[in-house]
């Protein structure tokens, strides 16, 4: 079983979406949300002008666009990917956000689940990774990846396959905060 990175990040904010999603096969329905309709119709437009784009400013030699790629336990399409000057490989993402300052953990962690295909699918290194940001006139900012970064995602989709090949009715997120916003938030027991 392979996970894509939307699911590695739902376990990250709360495991109990692996469970109510895969175990009790109850879905989200977050198709319905005007932000994620919005900036699906945001990314097509972005790729569809960027095909014969190279970003010099950051060394890109070659790059791939709408890169389906996976694993034994990892799935997902890459907006794009990178080669860089110095031989190592990027994911790039486009964001229908602002930039507020700071890199949201939900970006980054996809950043991570990329960087790890990219890894398995070039043989090539992947140290960073960079999101667009259309809100604020196609800011380009640089994150960083660590092999820390990538082991846990690897952890969370042992864990993920626990819960679902178990059974198991996982604790909830210690952030409780997370629990407004949840789509499950009328079923869960917390």
């Amino acid at each position: 079983m392979s996970f894509y990175p939307s699911q590695i990040i739902e376990y990250l904010y709360c495991p109990r979406y692996t469970y109510f999603e895969y175990v009790l096969r109850i879905p989200q329905n977050e198709d319905k949300y005007f932000k994620v309709e919005r900036g699906r119709e945001i990314h097509d437009e972005k790729l569809e002008r960027n095909k014969v784009y190279l970003r010099k400013k950051i060394g890109v030699t070659q790059k791939w666009t709408d890169m389906y790629l996976g694993n034994d336990y990892l799935r997902g399409k890459v907006d794009e990917v990178l080669e860089l000057e110095d031989g190592s490989y990027a994911p790039l993402d486009y964001k229908f956000a602002l930039w507020k300052d700071r890199i949201f953990e939900t970006y980054a962690q996809q950043l991570y689940c990329y960087a790890i295909l990219i890894e398995d699918t070039y043989n090539k290194p992947v140290h960073k990774g960079f999101l667009v940001y259309t809100r604020s006139k196609n800011k380009l900012v640089e994150v960083p990846i660590d092999q820390n970064a990538k082991s846990l995602v690897r952890q969370s989709t042992g864990e993920m396959l626990k819960i679902i090949e178990g059974n198991k009715f996982p604790k909830a997120t210690k952030f409780k905060k997370r629990c407004l916003n949840c789509t499950y938030r009328n079923i869960c027991t917390k």
